[in-house]
């Protein structure tokens, strides 16, 4: 909540945007109020000024009233203004030391309601990114009007295309997978084509005829074929372990030597960030024995970033793993505030057609749970809360899920791909609220840290662990009089490691123990006279494996 009492003490943000007012509304309110809406909405104060230093001044507007009067008329003005989503609660004016101005909230539109636009123009649509208001490229108007149609962009049926577009090999893997699931269910003996038409991926066109449709084809075709009705497709999964090659690990879905659709990159992703949990479990292929909630946090994490994605929209969807963290990144942004969302209750997915799909293989919640469900998850782990975001230009959401514990290796430096220079300066404002009292309220800036500080630069994709988890020579002394508890927790630490990843080097058990590299070198050198791992390589490539029984 903000203290209006004390404004000087805020500076604009993406969410708070001061304006002059002393001679008549500004020009550039509108454009302020068209960004907010079609954005995450913010608060506009009219009679404030910010100075070269960013530090807000009250200065109040001239016949306060006569400006509200003035507008109200504006914004109904439907040739002015395409929409009013603003209540009379949502304009007041305050007095303060004896100059009154004028505090506007504007709350994020309803998505069927974007985009607001202004002069009956389309494209003087805005949005807000940083500290200001930019107008809206024709993709990022394109995008709000498919989230703005009753009927989600999956379900498209795709005249131009025939049932070729498949994998049947995709398909054969889904049935079995969902015989294994629904033993004995109605649609168990359906010939391909049939199946296909009760699950939704083929439906019927104008012409009578099957066709696929677009999360038919997402789910089971050819990325040479997907690409032809999604221009921007692209799956993108990384993983680096260590820093002796620049991935441990990659595939995207355009490589060619797989069938690229959505339904396999799912159960590829998963197996290999499944390893990044560190608690005893077993697998039978992704079915669980001794399943955790972990697992199935990530698997709905997972299932989340695919069924949401603006499969139009130009930054494809890619998924990151390093030691502490995974991050999941989709195209499009949410289709509810995000407050809504990590709450729950509510469920306004992107790709319907998706949902069905998945959920008849009993992956993905599809009552608006999947977040909290998530959040829970972290909650009873000492690792770091996940950390969702909302990013524009290009529109794209952001899932981090720490998967170190805080104790091992500080807090999690993972980073949202494709992140925007002047995006670090955001400062979020969680509430809204215009208090109608004196009474003094938090201060927010102190309760919502400045994001600069909290998201470093993201210049490297993924980043150097090395660099990420500082030498901790005055922190942990390096001494060979080891407590013995510590060293067999040390032990045990590196073994569950080698357990999930197969391999070890010297430097990432410096980072997963917190110690210098030479106590790393010295407690693998203790295991392996222990018998409990062996030394492969040589040189700059030595790693350790566990040690087989002979």
């Amino acid at each position: 909540m903000l203290d209006f009492f004390n404004i000087e003490k805020y500076k604009e943000n993406n969410r708070l945007e001061a304006k002059a007012a002393a001679v008549g509304l500004p020009k550039s309110l509108w454009a302020t109020y068209s960004a907010f809406a079609n954005t995450n909405g913010g608060i506009i104060l009219l009679g404030v000024t910010e100075d070269a230093q960013h530090q807000l001044h009250v200065e109040g507007v001239n016949d306060a009233d006569a400006l509200v009067i003035d507008f109200w008329n504006i914004i109904n003005n439907q040739s002015k203004i395409s929409i009013n989503v603003l209540n009379d609660k949502d304009v007041i004016v305050r007095e303060f030391d004896g100059k009154k101005i004028i505090i506007i909230s504007v709350p994020r539109a309803q998505r069927y309601d974007k985009p607001i636009y202004l002069d009956g123009n389309l494209f003087s649509s805005y949005k807000r990114n940083g500290e200001g208001d930019y107008r809206c490229t024709k993709e990022v108007i394109q995008a709000m009007l498919r989230d703005a149609s009753p009927k989600t962009q999956d379900m498209l049926v795709l005249g131009n295309m025939n049932l070729d577009v498949f994998d049947k090999d995709t398909i054969k893997r889904y049935r079995i997978r969902m015989q294994g699931i629904r033993p004995g269910h109605v649609w168990e003996a359906l010939e391909d084509v049939d199946f296909l038409y009760r699950i939704g991926a083929v439906g019927r066109d104008a012409d009578g005829k099957l066709h696929p449709t677009a999360a038919g084809l997402l789910m089971f075709g050819y990325e040479y074929e997907i690409v032809r009705e999604y221009p921007h497709y692209f799956l993108d999964y990384r993983e680096k372990l260590d820093d002796d090659t620049r991935w441990s690990d990659r595939f995207v879905s355009s490589s060619g030597d797989w069938s690229g659709n959505i339904y396999d990159f799912y159960f590829r992703v998963y197996n290999r960030i499944a390893q990044s949990v560190k608690v005893p479990f077993a697998l039978d292929g992704i079915s669980r024995i001794d399943d955790t909630e972990l697992h199935k946090a990530l698997r709905e994490a997972l299932a989340n970033t695919l069924i949401n994605a603006d499969y139009y929209g130009n930054t494809g969807v890619v998924i990151e793993r390093n030691i502490t963290s995974i991050t999941m990144t989709n195209a499009g942004t949410f289709r509810i505030d995000l407050d809504e969302a990590i709450n729950g209750g509510i469920s306004d997915p992107r790709n319907s057609g998706l949902i069905k799909m998945f959920s008849l293989i009993n992956i993905g919640e599809r009552a608006g749970s999947g977040l909290p469900m998530i959040f829970k998850a972290w909650t009873g782990t000492d690792f770091a809360m996940p950390d969702i975001t909302e990013k524009e230009n290009p529109d794209r959401v952001c899932l981090i899920l720490p998967v170190e514990s805080l104790g091992e290796v500080g807090l999690t430096s993972a980073q949202c791909p494709n992140k925007n220079a002047n995006e670090g300066s955001d400062v979020l404002i969680n509430e809204l609220t215009v208090p109608d009292t004196k009474e003094t309220v938090p201060d927010t800036e102190q309760a919502v840290p400045d994001t600069e500080q909290a998201v470093p630069d993201t210049e490297q994709t993924v980043p150097d662990t090395e660099q990420a988890v500082p030498d901790t020579e005055q922190a942990v002394p390096d001494t060979e009089q080891t407590v013995p508890e510590e060293s067999k927790e040390q032990k045990a630490l590196i073994l569950s490691y080698i357990k999930h990843n197969d391999i070890i080097t010297a430097k990432i058990a410096a980072t997963i123990l917190n110690v210098k590299p030479r106590r790393a070198r010295t407690i693998l050198r203790d295991m392996q006279i222990e018998g409990i791992i062996k030394r492969v390589g040589a040189a700059r490539s030595i790693k350790y494996v566990l040690q087989t029984e002979k």
